[in-house]
């Protein structure tokens, strides 16, 4: 049915949220030559925020910048069943040994390319033109969804409270409506 200027707005992304699942559980992957779980405030900031907002984390690791480990550990995290996202925080800058996003994105299935945008946007209005040297990336991994964030807990707080954690449900919905996963809107997570 179109929508002329005088039609009121659709209510399609409702129904589309009405997809989500009614539970979430996520993993968390810091990239890292020297944190330990003990002093890795960003993996502590994912964690709080994750339950914070009413969701489970499954499963913490630290791995170190060397892009074989990183898709290994990857492939381990994403073969958990309990796991719908993975968040990875660290090694998506300019330097050598900023290899995630050479690890992570290879495995999508599809990319989020919206969140990079939204989120490069966003830390604009925080640390001005630095805000383009972040390859901040997210995207679909076998029907579960990837997100790859900077190793600052500021760019972590960003992400996870303005992008992340408002649509992550809607987003999995949609991946597992696609797919043929998602049966009924609201109904439980699909089995795997």
């Amino acid at each position: 049915m179109a929508h002329g200027p005088d039609s009121p707005p659709s209510d399609a992304p409702t129904q589309h949220r009405s997809y989500a699942p009614e539970t979430i559980g996520f993993a968390t992957l810091t990239v890292s030559d020297s944190r330990t779980l003990g002093t890795d405030t960003s993996g502590q900031l994912l964690g709080r925020l994750i339950t914070e907002a009413g969701y489970r984390r499954v499963t913490a690791a630290i791995v170190p910048d060397e892009a074989g480990e990183i898709r290994r550990h990857i492939h381990h995290l994403l073969g958990d069943h309990e796991v719908d996202v993975l968040i990875t925080s660290g090694g998506t800058g300019f330097s050598p040994r900023d290899v995630t996003l050479s690890a992570v994105r290879p495995l999508f299935d599809v990319e989020v390319e919206g969140f990079g945008e939204l989120f490069r946007m966003l830390s604009y209005q925080q640390v001005g033109a630095a805000a383009m040297l972040s390859r901040a990336a997210g995207g679909v991994v076998d029907s579960k969804v990837v997100f790859a964030l900077p190793g600052s807990p500021k760019a972590v707080e960003l992400a996870m409270r303005q992008l992340i954690l408002p649509e992550v449900g809607h987003l999995l919905g949609q991946v597992r409506r696609r797919e043929g996963g998602a049966v009924t809107p609201g109904g439980s997570r699909p089995s795997r």
